[in-house]
C-alpha cells in the first residue's frame, strides 16, 4: 500500500530536502497542492482530507494556521509532522528525535502529531540527555553550548547573501542570548538551569558542530573521559545513525574536527576530547543541519509514522 504525503511549503530547504529523499522511497507518494492554490485554506483542507500524513515545513506562525486548518477535519484529519519551532515544547505533540531515549521511536509511531527536532537540539541533546541520565552530569550544572552551521541553516535570506558573497566568513550570532532553540534544549536535555548557547555560522554550505566544554572535576563523580564515553555508547548502543567513534578515530587522535564530513547523510558522530591531565572535556556532535538536523530526520519520523522500514 502507497502512503500519500503532502508537503505544507515544499518550496523551501527543509521541504525540497524532505521530498528528495521520500522519492527513494517506493511506498511513499508526495502529492502537490497547485501553485495558485498553496493560500487557499479551502485548497489545502481538500488536500488534507485526502493524505495519510501532512509535513509542515512553514514559518511558526504558519504551521500553527496548517495544524488548526487540519484539526478542523476531525477524524479525517491527516497525521502531522511539524518541521517549524512552534509545537516543539508543546506537551500535545511528540518530539521526533526517535533515538533520544528508550521507548521514543514507539511513541513516534503511535502519534498523530509529532515535532521534527531542530539541527542544533539534536546535537546538544544526544551530548547532554545521556550524561544527565547515567547521573555524571547534575541537571543543574551550568552549561555553555557553541555551535556552528553552514549557511544553509539560516533561511532563505542567509542563504541568498552568502550566495552572491555578501556574507562574511564567520560570525556569531543570537548574543541577545534569547536563542529560540533553548527552551528545546532545556526541556529534552533534562536542564533545570538555562543553558547558555552561542550559534555561529560560516561560509560553507552545509555542516555542524556542536561543542560543550566541561571542567570534569567540577561534576559531582569527577568522572573520566571513558566514563563520559562509556555513558553515551551505551544509550545509543544499536544505533544505524548515531555513533562515538573511539580507539583509531582520525579527529581523536590529531585533535581537531571539521564539520562537512557527514553531509549528505543522515548521521551523527558523538566525541569526546579530553585531558585527564587537567580535568577538561570538551564534548562534540557533528552532523549535517539538513540531514539529521533537518530533513533526514523528518523522514527517519514520517517512516515511523506510517509504518514503514
Amino acid at each position: 500500500m502507497t502512503a500519500r504525503v503532502f508537503i505544507d511549503g515544499e518550496a523551501g530547504t527543509t521541504g525540497l530536502g524532505i521530498r528528495e529523499r521520500l522519492a527513494h522511497v517506493p511506498s511513499v507518494a508526495v502529492v502537490s497542492i497547485d501553485p495558485d492554490k498553496r493560500k487557499d485554506p479551502e485548497a489545502r483542507k481538500a488536500m488534507m482530507a485526502s493524505v495519510d500524513a501532512v509535513v509542515l515545513c512553514l514559518p511558526d506562525d504558519a504551521a500553527k494556521e496548517s495544524t488548526a486548518l487540519a484539526a478542523s477535519l476531525g477524524d479525517q484529519a491527516p497525521r502531522l509532522l511539524d518541521a517549524s519551532t512552534a509545537h516543539r515544547v508543546d506537551p500535545d505533540w511528540v518530539y521526533g528525535f526517535a533515538e533520544m531515549t528508550a521507548g521514543q521511536a514507539d511513541l513516534i509511531r503511535k502519534a498523530k502529531r509529532v515535532s521534527n527536532p531542530g539541527c542544533y537540539p539534536t546535537g546538544t541533546i544526544a551530548l547532554l540527555r545521556p550524561l544527565i541520565e547515567a547521573g555524571i552530569l547534575p541537571a543543574d550544572h551550568p552549561i555553555t553550548i557553541n555551535a556552528v552551521s553552514g549557511y544553509s541553516g539560516g533561511g532563505k535570506s542567509m542563504i541568498e547573501q552568502h550566495e552572491r558573497g555578501q556574507a562574511p566568513n564567520f560570525e556569531i550570532y543570537g548574543l541577545g542570548l534569547e536563542h529560540k532553540h533553548v527552551p528545546e534544549i532545556s526541556t529534552y536535555a533534562k536542564l533545570t538551569t538555562r543553558p547558555m548557547f552561542v550559534p555561529s555560522v560560516g561560509h560553507y554550505h552545509q555542516g555542524m558542530l556542536v561543542s560543550v566544554p566541561l571542567h570534569l572535576d567540577r561534576l559531582p563523580r569527577a568522572p573520566r573521559t571513558v566514563d563520559l564515553v562509556h555513558a553515551l555508547r551505551k544509550h545509543f548502543e544499536g544505533s544505524d545513525l548515531i555513533t562515538v567513534p573511539g580507539e583509531g578515530d582520525a579527529a581523536l587522535a590529531s585533535g581537531k574536527i571539521e564539520p562537512e564530513a557527514l553531509n549528505n547523510t543522515d548521521k551523527m558522530e558523538l566525541r569526546v576530547f579530553g585531558n585527564d591531565v587537567r580535568n577538561h572535556a570538551v564534548l562534540v556532535a557533528r552532523l549535517d543541519n539538513l540531514g539529521k538536523g533537518a530533513s533526514g530526520a523528518a523522514v527517519q519520523n514520517l517512516k515511523l509514522m506510517l509504518g514503514l522500514k
